[in-house]
């Protein structure tokens, strides 16, 4: 893909600097973002490699209502939205509504403004979530046989996946991607760095819960996978083939790293630990196993199907002073 429009909603994060790099340098990305300084037209926080940074276009939205935003839909060739409220908070009345109104009314708005284009884009990629199938110990879950139940973060992922199949986008192709946790160069790796560096990368509660995941290089390479195989659509769990319980992980972090010593915690620690930080232990005891057949049917091949071949990737590329203390 050379010299399309790639419109990014909620692209200044982890994964849409990744995006962004990925296919910057050879087609104009346009990031939709909230943190848009309206005085100078920039976000000071905003920066990437040279060569990139100028096929990169900052544009302001709220996430729910159309704009002059729309205006850079119509004519794009891509669409991919990441917009959400994170989920690393404290389940209160006021953050279970900002997380569910953050996904549901980004896809609404990009739906109205994709169906009011004259030239609408051929392919919308919407983030989900592999947190959709239930906490599983028995047996992996994919897109056929996976088993979906009701919890609060549940009832996100399928309302979230509902709205998106609902908009009225005759003209563009749709897929949903279930995403796995993302491991790379940031993201979910700097609080496991600070947990190695001070002597905390233990198991966390039995360890035994498994823990699906996928190298950021693997989600960006599915997009475009995707974008080169017209004929697909629908739903797709975007995941390593092997995920591997908590302990394995913590383990192949510990001996990428070079950190003997990982004191674990459990799930009283964790319960602590997290009402002190405002998070969840959702987010670390939950097992999610999940496996991307769907993908791998169609012929997708990963170049970081193990574990330890993507933390190498990853800590190669990241300063010791990130992940040891001496």
């Amino acid at each position: 893909m050379k010299n399309k429009k790639i419109i990014i909603a909620g692209g200044t994060g982890f994964i849409g600097r990744a995006l962004a790099t990925y296919f910057g340098l050879e087609n104009d990305i346009v990031i939709l973002t909230r943190n848009l300084n309206e005085t100078n037209n920039s976000y000071n926080n905003f920066k990437l490699e040279d060569g990139i940074e100028q096929r990169v276009k900052l544009v302001k939205w709220n996430g729910k209502e159309s704009g002059e935003w729309c205006k850079e839909i119509d004519g794009s060739h891509m669409v991919i939205n990441l917009s959400g409220k994170s989920v690393n908070c404290r389940y209160t009345d006021k953050n279970k509504k900002a997380i569910l109104s953050s996904r549901v009314d980004a896809t609404k708005a990009i739906g109205m403004a994709i169906k009011n284009a004259i030239n609408p884009p051929s392919l919308w990629i919407n983030a989900a979530s592999a947190t959709i199938y239930r906490n599983a110990i028995d047996k992996p879950q994919d897109e056929f046989t996976g088993e979906i139940q009701d919890d609060f973060s549940v009832q996100v992922c399928k309302a979230w996946e509902k709205t998106f199949f609902e908009q009225e986008t005759n003209n563009t192709r749709k897929i949903a991607l279930r995403m796995a946790i993302t491991l790379g160069n940031g993201g979910v790796m700097i609080p496991y760095f600070n947990l190695l560096k001070f002597g905390l990368g233990g198991m966390q509660g039995t360890g035994k819960q498994m823990y699906s995941w996928i190298h950021i290089e693997d989600v960006c390479r599915a997009i475009d996978f995707f974008e080169n195989n017209r004929e697909l659509a629908g739903v797709f769990n975007i995941s390593s083939p092997n995920p591997v319980s908590n302990n394995d992980f913590m383990k192949t972090l510990r001996d990428t790293t070079g950190n003997a010593f990982g004191l674990p915690a459990s799930k009283w620690m964790l319960r602590f630990g997290a009402a002190i930080i405002g998070t969840e232990t959702e987010l670390i005891l939950k097992s999610r196993w999940v496996v991307p057949t769907k993908i791998l049917n169609y012929g997708f091949t990963f170049k970081y199907p193990n574990l330890k071949n993507a933390v190498e990737n990853i800590v190669a590329n990241t300063p010791k002073s990130k992940y040891k203390l001496f």
